[in-house]
């Protein structure tokens, strides 16, 4: 049977696994969910996951949902190249170690960020206040410094040494969330930059693809900016 996955490409954790699945020319069934529709909340998802989010994946029968849980099963069942998810029991613990910072290290304050500032208006008409944009544009630039020093600029080209793991396609689809909202981690750090494009190019053209949507809504921001 074919690995199932049921994702949405404004997720983040989706997209990466969409890039993984697709670059590593995995054979899987593409099975989009409409966020904007609810159809994560329908009783026919909630059988799929029941706490009704993406990514899930379905494979042979087991369902399974949380990114993180997904890609070590994955490799796990030999489904993705040992090179992005070493079975080195210290290489693999390195990458491991990125991935369990990565929820409250990265992932919370970019996502904080982009839903306060640009999806909250949208969604629920609540505009926030510049003291409230600055309190989470200043804990993600903190993180973004964290990222910058603590896990690049040590000399090597990707997180977790000289090669490219899934910790670094995991932290890049993070860092494309605020640009949504009109922040862009190159056009700050450096080390970011240098990296960010080092992955994107890895990755392509599956990066680029699932970013189409993202891109244009970053491109329509620009436009409205300059108006």
């Amino acid at each position: 049977m074919a690995l199932k996955l049921y994702y949405n490409l404004m997720s983040q954790p989706s997209r990466a696994l969409y890039i993984l699945l697709k670059a590593t020319k995995c054979n899987f069934e593409s099975n989009y969910v409409d966020l904007r529709k609810g159809e994560h909340f329908t009783e026919g998802f909630s059988k799929i996951n029941r706490l009704q989010k993406i990514p899930v994946i379905d494979h042979n029968g087991l369902l399974l949902s949380e990114s993180v849980a997904i890609v070590n099963y994955l490799s796990r069942e030999g489904l993705i190249p040992e090179t992005l998810y070493p079975r080195v029991s210290r290489t693999r613990a390195l990458v491991q170690e990125y991935l369990e910072w990565q929820h409250v290290g990265l992932r919370l304050h970019c996502a904080m960020y982009f839903r306060v500032k640009y999806l909250d208006p949208i969604l629920l008409g609540r505009t926030p206040s510049e003291e409230q944009i600055k309190g989470y544009e200043e804990r993600m630039v903190s993180a973004l410094e964290l990222l910058e020093t603590k896990w690049l600029g040590r000399g090597t080209d990707f997180i977790v040494g000289n090669n490219i793991t899934v910790a670094d396609l995991w932290a890049a689809c993070e860092l494309e969330q605020p640009r949504m909202a009109g922040f862009d981690a190159k056009d700050k750090f450096p080390n970011i930059a240098t990296w960010w494009a080092k992955v994107r190019q890895n990755f392509n053209p599956h990066y680029d693809e699932a970013h189409i949507i993202l891109n244009k809504i970053v491109q329509k921001q620009q436009k409205a900016s300059k108006l």
